[in-house]
């Protein structure tokens, strides 16, 4: 079995009582096995008998001692302590009675602010006052309990509001009010959470795949265009050369072209032809005619 040594989830606060008033010291510890606890004050152990009326009880974890009227013997330091096989660990607070009392005050105030989805929100504040004061944290007039989302924590004067996860439905006036027998103080402040409209590294993502895809379509694009076009010219290619074929079939096949003879009746045409015709067939030779010879005079 595995053992765990004894921790206090949440330490032994002070506090300061009017006289005649209750005062109560609370701590939680945690621990495996479950520890034993014991209290003392002073360095001496308590027990009924060495301070008549007190109030000891611990349960699930929760250590808790109870004055329900104390006086100014009551003053001093209070410590628990836990123990079990594993080890021990010890919380410890101090306990003023006075005959004072003193309205709750708070020396630091809510803040308001901005935060994004899923961010840890912490809301504190500081409050004294005599008797110590009972705080209490309210959303939109609601009083917000201690869970799994909603921890409320003490540490000496100072009380916080801790959200684990906050979601925009989160939103809204947060308070807090602080009370005792002299008085009631409260402090207030806006919490705001943003909701993650679109993701930052979804965009990217997006546009790389666009980007992707419309170089993509480009590219098939151009080999389309470049395929057609080899096809067009092995397509003209083909029939320049079947062209050509033709045309050396027809060059040795078709008889030479005759040309048709003039259809005009014109007689110059004729005599034209004709002439023509017979200077092709025989033309004539050039022929040398010598010239008379001259009687000479006497």
């Amino acid at each position: 079995m595995t053992t765990q040594a004894p921790t206090f989830t949440q330490p032994l606060q002070s506090v300061a009582a009017l006289e005649g008033s209750a005062a109560k010291f609370v701590a939680e510890v945690s621990g495996v096995p479950v520890p034993e606890v014991s209290w003392f004050r002073d360095g001496q152990v308590l027990s009924a008998a060495a301070l008549p009326g007190i109030q000891i009880s611990f349960s699930e974890g929760r250590a808790v001692l109870m004055i329900p009227a104390v006086t100014a013997a009551h003053s001093g330091r209070f410590s628990v302590r836990a123990t079990n096989g594993a080890g021990q660990a010890t919380s410890t607070a101090e306990l003023l009675v006075t005959a004072e009392t003193a309205p709750p005050n708070f020396i630091q105030r809510l803040q308001s602010m901005t935060v994004r989805q899923g961010s840890r929100v912490r809301l504190d504040v500081r409050v004294t006052g005599i008797p110590t004061p009972v705080v209490k944290f309210y959303r939109e007039g609601a009083e917000i309990q201690s869970s799994a989302d909603f921890q409320i924590l003490h540490e000496g004067d100072r009380y916080s509001l801790l959200i684990a996860e906050a979601f925009p439905e989160d939103s809204g006036t947060y308070s807090v009010s602080a009370t005792n027998s002299s008085g009631r103080a409260t402090s207030t402040a806006e919490l705001l959470i943003q909701g993650e409209e679109v993701a930052v590294p979804a965009k990217k993502t997006k546009t790389i795949l666009c980007t992707a895809q419309t170089s993509q379509t480009r590219q098939a694009r151009v080999e389309n265009r470049e395929e057609a076009h080899y096809q067009v010219a092995a397509a003209m290619m083909e029939i320049h050369v079947e062209e050509g074929a033709v045309a050396e079939h027809l060059r040795h096949k078709t008889p030479p072209l005759v040309r048709t003879k003039p259809t005009s009746k014109s007689p110059t045409s004729t005599l034209v032809s004709k002439v023509a015709g017979t200077r092709q067939q025989s033309p004539s030779p050039v022929r040398h005619v010598k010239a008379p010879t001259p009687t000479p005079v006497r």
